[in-house]
C-alpha cells in the first residue's frame, strides 16, 4: 500500500516514523488520526497497528505518534 505524500499537520518539528516498512516524515508528536488524514487516508477506511499493538478506530484521535514509531496500515476494501 502506498502512503500519500502529505505531511501530518501537528505541533512541532519534522521527524520520521516507519509506516509499512517505509520512512515517512511527519510533524511529531501528533495523533494517529492527524497522521492518517495528512497521508490522505480516511481513518474509518484503515486498520492500524502501532508499535505492534492493534489500535481500535475509537482511539485514533487519542493515540500519540512519536519519532521512530512503527505503523502498519492496511486499507479496508469491500467487494466480492
Amino acid at each position: 500500500m502506498q502512503l500519500g505524500v502529505g505531511v501530518a499537520i501537528c505541533r512541532t518539528d519534522m521527524q520520521t516514523v516507519i509506516a509499512n516498512g517505509k520512512t515517512v516524515e511527519a510533524q511529531l508528536p501528533c495523533t494517529l488520526e492527524e497522521f492518517l488524514l495528512a497521508q490522505g487516508l480516511p481513518p474509518r477506511s484503515v486498520v492500524v497497528e502501532h508499535n505492534g499493538e492493534a489500535v481500535p478506530p475509537s482511539q485514533f484521535s487519542l493515540r500519540q505518534i512519536q519519532p521512530g514509531d512503527r505503523l502498519e496500515i492496511v486499507r479496508i476494501v469491500a467487494g466480492g
